[in-house]
């Protein structure tokens, strides 16, 4: 079969680019329907998709003959990739056709070819590309991604919450595309009913409306509990900001509280005492706001202020003492230990009380002192039905508060917040009754046949309106539960799920789901319809739940999928927060989706200790169920496309003499190879901003590395370790030459070299030492970054002897002295010395020290066309010097007067970058990577500016005047 694009060369900076640009865009966005947890960029999705189908030009050797040809071909098919990743073209049906043109023009090549394949009239049909499927499909980035570039998209998931944020996106919104909004008002407007209703808007309208519906009902229901707060006279005496509002009733945003435990001095004990994490409310500049407790006899007030307090660091820290759950007494100073809270929490003795209001004024927050009335009121709240299902204490993603009393998931959720929850649970099976009703013969026939069972009639409709409230229903109670905080600096919620797990929280926002602020009704419809506006909708699709290791779905489709991550995190666990809310509105609908009390969790595939005795035994679990799923992989996708592998690569696990070592990683490679893939390919998709390519002394996700793998021959021959380390050398080499060519950022240079060297190992059936025994992947991965090491270690015979002294010293010291007469042999070694080094201004020689100079000590007029001494070492820096000062702009001067020495220069950044990662110099390190990262604009700009053009590399060995 082609090979394809994937498994030669990609436009990664773009994509890479495209991905980290799209983590900071909310409106419209599919991750704003519901939350999942480390969604795969669209964009990569996109691209990964696109060129896992498209032939490279290599492949086509009558129509590309010569490698400049290939090239230019290739060039061609990356603009396409570049213009596809971009949000603003998301929905952009020109780029999107031309990108389906493309692969409908390699199926159809694939389809002529393979004409006289035993199966060719089901594998090779030229009228019907072949379906995708994603086994793990989890938040449906890649089955929408599939169907956005008119595949027949599957997805498939054994949590149930996961299955029903993919029949959302890709299965429900075709069976109604086209049909104009049901509800009343919308068929009493003529302008609604002459309008033409592309895609999914005719739904994401009645969605609006029904919402709607679903708050006005609510609002009859228990607004009483939801009270406006009214500025009085009093407030006014101290806080004369609030003079424009006297006598004004306003709607509360957010009732601000405190946790609360008896004091532990016995003074004190009948005083239940603030654990508050802060006082301040907002430190907006000119709209500072705070808390000032007020000591009584024998209690304590909060009072609420405007402007910055005197003591402004006490009131930051609220009671807080230190890291972790340490406070003091707020009536004694008497500390109040962990160990405390936890005695009292657990003996279900931890309360809760006001501190302040949040209100909604004109054009601004205002933060007003709490009211007996507002706390009264909340505490008399009694909802009638509360989510008992018990959290699973065992977990570390769960409540880091798990040891402060909370056993059940209704233990998240104050009273009112139960009652508000459970009154729009109850809605959102009216609101699908009231939806049935409004539909008129006209728009869909009045079919009974249930959504479950594919139906696209009034019933099915109607429900589908019900699964999108019930999604907006979870929205509320991400941002309307205790875990809930406010963010001073931006005065808006933080919702219970700002990271993959539920943390502790001390003091918490409680949103009013009748405003239209964040944790409102409102604007979760608003949200979620901006997206279902935007689905694509244009090809049948289908999500169900099934477990990966045994499913049949694949069979004869191009799969790109996202497995679970080893360890890191239990989906299941978490999932259950939003599952006990869409079980209860939703089991009627979906019946065997909502089968069990909680998500199942046993066949989850992560390697948890909790549900496995033992790490040892957790592993196993993993790489037997993780090699079972990779087995049916290999046995059922089209032979015509590789699969394409994502797996989130742990920056360092373990380091050891020979690099970074990732267990995780290690083991999931070894199920993949297990199953019998070759692995033809590794590409590093980073999602992450340029402050997080290097996680400082983290253990943080780098990066999705994408393997491209095929199924290995049958016959595949074996090999000596001896054999496989010769062929690593010699191939090595040449494909990180193409990557540095490519531009390929330093920081993904190690994984995408992982590629290149795990294809020649997973070439054999077995790779043995020695002795005969196979040679582990862990080995293997160490080689490849050994031989990885020693080709960046030959490049320094490319530079001169002041630059090879240069990066040896710094090897040892940084940009920190040392002494000089180690500087002095060293330097002897390189064929330089220390004088002539300073002399090339690249090294300080004082009293009996030596230090290199960093970038922004290096002297702003320097001319490289008149330093009789240029070395490599002062090119790199000084392009950085600029770079960081004056921008890609500036930089491109410098460039062109290097002539060409800059490419010179790229290499050594590659092989500083190397050395910094290794040495955790996070801050140089970021400068190499970013010069790196930049080369290409920088020459660009060059270019443009008519500047004198050196040759520039381009990927993949050729070159352009």
């Amino acid at each position: 079969m082609k090979k394809k694009l994937i498994e030669v060369a990609l436009p990664l900076e773009a994509i890479n680019k495209a991905s980290a640009r799209e983590k900071s865009i909310r409106h419209g966005h599919p991750s704003t329907l519901h939350l999942w947890w480390a969604r795969r960029p669209l964009a990569a999705a996109r691209a990964v998709i696109f060129a896992q189908m498209v032939d490279d030009p290599s492949s086509l050797p009558d129509l590309f003959p010569t490698e400049q040809k290939q090239q230019k071909e290739r060039e061609r098919l990356f603009r396409i990739i570049e213009e596809l990743v971009k949000w603003e073209n998301t929905t952009n049906e020109t780029v999107l056709d031309q990108a389906r043109a493309e692969i409908w023009q390699s199926w159809r090549r694939a389809c002529a070819e393979n004409a006289d394949h035993p199966r060719a009239e089901k594998l090779f049909d030229r009228h019907s590309l072949p379906a995708f499927h994603d086994p793990f499909a989890g938040g449906g980035a890649l089955p929408l991604e599939a169907q956005r570039l008119g595949l027949e998209a599957f997805a498939s998931d054994l949590n149930p919450v996961a299955v029903l944020i993919n029949k959302a996106m890709i299965e429900i919104p075709p069976h109604f595309a086209g049909c104009p909004p049901v509800n009343p008002e919308a068929q009493n407007n003529s302008g609604f009913v002459a309008r033409e209703w592309k895609g999914a808007k005719g739904l994401a309208e009645d969605v609006r409306y029904y919402g709607q519906w679903m708050r006005e009902e609510a609002e009859k229901r228990i607004s009483e509990h939801y009270p406006p707060v009214e500025v009085t006279e009093n407030m006014v005496t101290d806080r004369p900001d609030l003079k424009p509002y006297v006598g004004k009733k306003l709607t509360v945003i957010a009732w601000l509280w405190t946790r609360t435990v008896r004091s532990p001095n016995p003074a004190y004990a009948d005083v239940r005492v603030p654990l508050a994490s802060t006082f301040m409310l907002s430190t907006k500049p000119g709209k500072q706001a705070y808390i000032e407790p007020v000591i009584l006899d024998a209690d304590y007030t909060f009072t609420v202020k405007s402007g910055m307090p005197k003591d402004s660091e006490r009131t930051k820290r609220g009671t807080k003492l230190a890291r972790g759950a340490n406070f003091e007494c707020i009536m004694s100073s008497t500390v109040i230990n962990d160990k405390y809270i936890k005695i009292e929490s657990m003996a279900g003795r931890m309360g809760s009380r006001l501190m302040a209001i949040v209100a909604q004024g004109e054009n601004e927050r205002l933060y007003l002192t709490p009211t007996l009335e507002h706390e009264e009121t909340a505490n008399k709240a009694t909802p009638e039905w509360m989510p008992d299902e018990p959290m699973n204490r065992k977990t570390r993603d769960l409540v880091s508060g798990r040891g402060y009393g909370f056993f059940k998931w209704a233990d998240l959720f104050t009273p009112r917040q139960l009652l508000a929850l459970t009154t729009y649970s109850d809605l959102v099976g009216e609101a699908m009754q009231q939806v049935r009703q409004d539909i008129p013969e006209a728009v869909l026939t009045d079919d009974h046949t249930r959504l479950r069972d594919g139906g696209m009639g009034a019933t099915a409709y109607a429900e589908a309106v019900g699964v999108y409230l019930a999604f907006a229903l979870s929205k509320i109670a991400n941002v309307g539960s205790s875990i809930t905080s406010w963010m001073s600096d931006r005065g808006a919620f933080r919702e219970t799920f700002a990271r993959q797990a539920i943390p502790m929280v001390w003091d918490y926002a409680e949103s009013n789901s009748f405003a239209e602020s964040g944790g409102s009704l409102i604007a979760a419809l608003k949200k979620s319809t901006m997206v279902i506006d935007a689905l694509p909708a244009i090809t049948n699709a289908s999500s169900e739940q099934s477990d990966a290791a045994n499913q049949e779905t694949s069979v004869s489709k191009l799969v790109s999928t996202d497995p679970p991550y080893y360890d890191n995190i239990g989906y299941a666990d978490l999932s259950d927060f939003f599952y006990v809310w869409l079980r209860r509105s939703l089991q009627s609908v979906f019946p065997d989706l909502f089968a069990t009390l909680t998500v199942p969790k046993t066949e989850e595939l992560v390697a948890t200790p909790y549900r496995h005795e033992s790490r040892k035994k957790a592993e196993e679990f993993f790489l037997s169920g993780m090699t079972r799923a990779m087995h049916r992989l290999v046995g059922q996708t089209h032979p015509a496309f590789p699969v394409t592998i994502y797996y989130a690569f742990k920056q360092s696990e373990n380091r050891t003499d020979t690099g970074t070592v990732s267990t995780g990683w290690e083991t999931f490679l070894g199920a993949v190879i297990r199953a019998g893939f070759n692995i033809s390919g590794t590409w590093p998709m980073r999602t992450e901003g340029a402050g997080r390519i290097v996680a400082k002394d983290t253990n943080a996700l780098a990066s999705s590395i994408v393997l491209v793998c095929r199924k290995r021959d049958s016959n595949a021959p074996t090999a000596t370790r001896r054999e496989f380390v010769t062929e690593l050398k010699t191939g090595l080499p040449t494909a990180l030459q193409q990557l540095q060519e490519g531009n390929i950022a330093p920081v993904d240079l190690a994984q995408a070299a992982i590629g290149p060297g795990m294809a020649v190992y997973t070439r054999y059936g077995k790779v043995l030492d020695a002795e005969g025994k196979p040679v582990p992947i862990r080995d293997a991965l160490a080689l490849i970054n050994q031989i990885l090491d020693e080709t960046l270690a030959e490049q320094e015979g490319d530079f001169d002897a002041d630059t090879r002294f240069a990066l040896a010293w710094f090897e040892q010291n940084g940009f920190s002295n040392g002494q000089f007469g180690v500087a002095d042999v060293l330097a002897r070694a390189k064929n330089t010395s220390v004088d002539g080094l300073c002399d090339a201004g690249i090294l300080d020689s004082k009293h009996g020290k030596v230090r290199l100079f960093k970038p922004s000590e290096l002297p702003a007029d320097w001319d490289p066309t008149s330093d009789e001494r240029l070395t490599t070492w002062e090119t790199v820096h000084h392009m950085i010097r600029v770079l960081e000062s004056a921008g890609e702009s500036g930089a491109a001067k410098l460039f062109a007067m290097l002539g060409t020495k800059a490419e010179t220069a790229r290499e050594l950044a590659y092989r500083l970058y190397t050395i910094c990662e290794r040495k955790k110099r996070t801050s140089e390190a970021l400068s190499y990577n970013g010069l790196v990262r930049s080369f290409p604009e920088i020459a660009r700009l060059a270019g443009e500016a008519g500047t004198p053009r050196i040759e520039q590399a381009v990927l993949f060995g050729e070159t352009e005047e």
